[in-house]
């Protein structure tokens, strides 16, 4: 998709960082910035002046926040095409119409509101589980923030053969030089002894087997696309929400698909998503596999 990248701000500090790893990942694309804070002010200080504007204090405050932002990315970047906007709506749902034309909706794991000491604010948790197109959470250290690994960590599942979420993960690999490191986890059967004979049909298979031929599968397409990304692929015995939140440590950027699967939010995203956009060491991408999120195919 060949659309903005899109950022939502309000003020708070975890705002602004998620706006500095916006601008940065716009770089790397040559893609311009587009700012957005939305909020309800219209409707609870509509009627409240600022007496130095004669505006709504509400809109002063929301139109100094985006103003804040615009200056903060272009002295980050003083090249980069930036534009704002100030919505008088709330932000879940303002951020969800402005990322369906975006290359990328970027969002700060925590807001300004009542609820900023949970791990994810209400807004990223809304905006990851139903947006359209990629989402990005941008949380962690410093190392992660700064893309000092130099490495994408893609978790795959069963249903990502060249899915959207393939292919992001290896542009995301290919603008930054870094390395793809690609997991597939597998789990024997609970009801079934270690010893058990392996499945008819399949005398020399193993469950590990049929886990790395999948991970093969997948990564083809995306792979001849871009045949300079450097891959290096694994499978592993385990859960996959604890395993890809551990090694998130070690990378710049998890990358996640999301399937949709309920009409709760968390269910929306699927257990490995919902606790990796809590606990993971570094920004969290959420790609669903839906075909307004699909991303052209790389020129190698």
């Amino acid at each position: 998709m060949a659309g903005p990248v899109v950022v939502g701000v309000d003020g708070s500090d975890a705002c602004l960082t998620a706006l500095d790893w916006a601008v940065d990942e716009a770089l790397r694309h040559g893609r311009p910035l587009r700012i957005v804070h939305a909020s309800l002010w219209e409707r609870y200080e509509g009627v409240v002046p600022d007496l130095s504007t004669d505006r709504p204090s509400g809109q002063v405050l929301a139109e100094n926040i985006a103003g804040t932002a615009a200056d903060r990315a272009r002295r980050r970047a003083p090249g980069l095409a930036v534009t704002t906007d100030v919505l008088a709506e709330d932000a879940s749902s303002a951020l969800l119409r402005e990322g369906r034309d975006a290359m990328l909706l970027v969002v700060g794991s925590r807001g300004r509101g009542q609820l900023a000491d949970l791990l994810l604010g209400s807004v990223g948790l809304v905006v990851a589980a139903r947006s359209t197109g990629p989402v990005v959470v941008v949380r962690g250290d410093r190392h992660a923030l700064e893309a000092r690994h130099q490495r994408i960590l893609l978790g795959l599942g069963p249903h990502d053969v060249d899915s959207p979420v393939v292919r992001f993960a290896f542009r995301e690999a290919a603008a930054r030089d870094a390395e793809l490191d690609v997991v597939g986890t597998w789990r024997r059967p609970a009801h079934e002894p270690v010893d058990h004979p392996l499945p008819a049909g399949e005398p020399t298979a193993s469950f590990e087997d049929r886990a790395a031929r999948l991970l093969d599968k997948a990564l083809e397409p995306a792979a001849h696309a871009y045949p300079g990304v450097r891959l290096r692929r694994s499978t592993v015995e385990g859960p996959a929400h604890r395993l890809l939140t551990e090694r998130s440590a070690a990378a710049d950027l998890l990358v996640l698909g999301a399937r949709r699967r309920g009409s709760l939010v968390g269910l929306e995203l699927g257990r490995v998503a919902h606790r990796a956009l809590h606990h993971a060491s570094c920004p969290v991408a959420v790609v669903p596999a839906h075909p307004s999120s699909a991303l052209p195919e790389g020129d190698g």
